[in-house]
């Protein structure tokens, strides 16, 4: 069993919408030990594993959705 919380589904149909129209955005998210990073780039996959939900980055960063902080566009 995982502790995944699932996102809202408006968030995830944003996500949903920036991926297919490769629209460039900043991604914040937390880490496993707390620390929250950024990436710029695209949003190349939305997928689920696992029992959890995350998103590929152009750069190959993956990023489990509830760890999401913000997405923005650039």
């Amino acid at each position: 069993m995982t502790d995944y919380k699932p996102i809202d589904c408006s968030v995830h149909d944003r996500l949903e919408h920036f991926a297919v129209r490769r629209t460039p955005v900043t991604v914040r998210f937390a880490q496993a030990d707390g620390t929250e990073r950024e990436r710029d780039g695209q949003i190349n996959d939305l997928y689920a594993r696992d029992g959890a939900e995350y998103l590929r980055m152009d750069d190959g960063t993956e990023v489990r959705l509830d760890h999401l902080r913000e997405v923005r566009r650039t």
